[in-house]
């Protein structure tokens, strides 16, 4: 099974897509979408569909795991994070990609053992279980997180 792992962010959103094996899990891509810098929203919106589509035309996956809102003070962030949200729903349900949706609590759980991981530590347990040597961008790790927490704990689509 080939998972996408996304997480998403109007300025970064990250990527990840993983393998899942008879024994282990393999990592096959990840990497940031980042819209131009001062892009007004609708402009990040495509960027993001655009990367998205690509990727999962290039990976082919079996299924989509993308990070659900977490709640913050920030109403007007928590908008731009639904509006992206949204926009990566609608362009993987357009390729036919069964699309699930995991809390951070639920995807550090998968990974890390405990919800309420630091970054620091999904990044740590993510480059563990993927055998991924160096450096990652926190939001790659995250959609990393995201496509473990799915192969480990895939939910069932319902229609």
């Amino acid at each position: 099974m080939r998972v996408l792992g996304i997480d998403p962010g109007s300025r970064i959103t990250g990527y990840g897509v993983i393998e899942k094996g008879r024994k282990e899990l393999q990592w096959v891509a990840y990497g940031e979408i980042k819209p131009p810098q001062q892009a007004i929203l609708s402009v990040c919106l495509r960027t993001i569909c655009e990367r998205i589509a690509d990727i999962t035309q290039d990976t082919k996956p079996d299924a989509v795991a993308i990070e659900d809102i977490f709640y913050g003070k920030n109403v007007k962030s928590l908008i731009k994070q639904g509006h992206v949200r949204g926009a990566i729903i609608l362009s993987c349900s357009q390729l036919g990609v069964p699309i699930f949706e995991y809390t951070p609590l639920e995807i550090k759980q998968a990974v890390v053992g405990y919800g309420r991981a630091e970054k620091q530590q999904v990044q740590t347990m993510v480059r563990a279980i993927l055998k991924i040597s160096g450096a990652m961008k926190a939001d790659a790790a995250d959609a990393l997180a995201a496509a473990i927490c799915h192969a480990h704990f895939s939910k069932v689509l319902s229609i």
